[in-house]
């Protein structure tokens, strides 16, 4: 792939890069076919909606108004050295780069280290429902291989679970807390479902979505294991 294929953009938030006033780049494809996908018209690889060149000449523009620039999905690491090459164009510029992964290419996320500031790394599941919700059975695997290599280089991030009542209860909540504290991390965000394409098949309701949040135990018990848990329930 020669250039990068961006499908989406925000111009502004405060949310996508904890602590920093950031544009988010969504870019297309992914391995991953997650029950609960926000982004579904992403999923495959295709040319992108944007032109990477007036993406970068209104990046441009931001410089002094904005601290960051996160690159998204999809899977932005399915764009390989493309990617990589972007990410330095936009660094030099004096942007922060963030990055948002489900880390299933931690050898890509070696190369992109030297370029990369901060990540928000995806634990969408514990071990034995990786596949069904992810559709992958070794998605688990090498996202904890991107988990120890991104703990090596030092750099800031933050993992994050989704709750989707259909693939994790809050017994499966604190098993990947716990296995998150025991590997060290210090950073911890647990996000509400927020259903986007559900059927009369497979709904949710209310209760079931925001159960984790209305546990009083559960949050203490979580925050407890950590420096920093983020409830991020809307």
């Amino acid at each position: 792939m020669k250039d990068v294929q961006i499908g989406g953009l925000v111009s502004f938030t405060t949310i996508d890069y904890p602590g920093k006033l950031a544009a988010v780049l969504f870019l297309t494809g992914c391995p991953l076919r997650c029950a609960y996908c926000s982004n579904p018209n992403l999923l495959n690889v295709r040319d992108g909606e944007y032109d990477p060149e007036k993406v970068f000449d209104w990046l441009k523009t931001r410089v002094g108004k904005l601290e960051a620039v996160v690159f998204s999905g999809g899977e932005a690491l399915m764009q390989g050295d493309a990617l990589i090459d972007y990410m330095r164009r936009v660094r030099d510029l004096g942007f922060a780069i963030g990055l948002h992964t489900n880390g299933f290419y931690p050898d890509t996320l070696a190369r992109a280290a030297d370029v990369v500031d901060w990540i928000g790394l995806d634990y969408k599941a514990t071990r034995n429902k990786y596949g069904e919700l992810a559709g992958q059975n070794i998605a688990h695997d090498h996202m904890i291989r991107s988990l120890e290599f991104w703990q090596s280089t030092g750099k800031d991030y933050e993992v994050r679970t989704t709750c989707d009542p259909r693939f994790v209860t809050k017994m499966d909540l604190m098993e990947i807390a716990n296995d998150l504290h025991n590997r060290g991390v210090k950073k911890f965000a647990v996000q509400k479902y927020i259903p986007h394409f559900e059927d009369a098949t497979h709904n949710t309701t209310l209760q079931q979505r925001d159960q984790f949040f209305a546990d009083e135990n559960l949050r203490a018990a979580i925050d407890a294991l950590f420096d920093l848990v983020t409830w991020r329930d809307q």
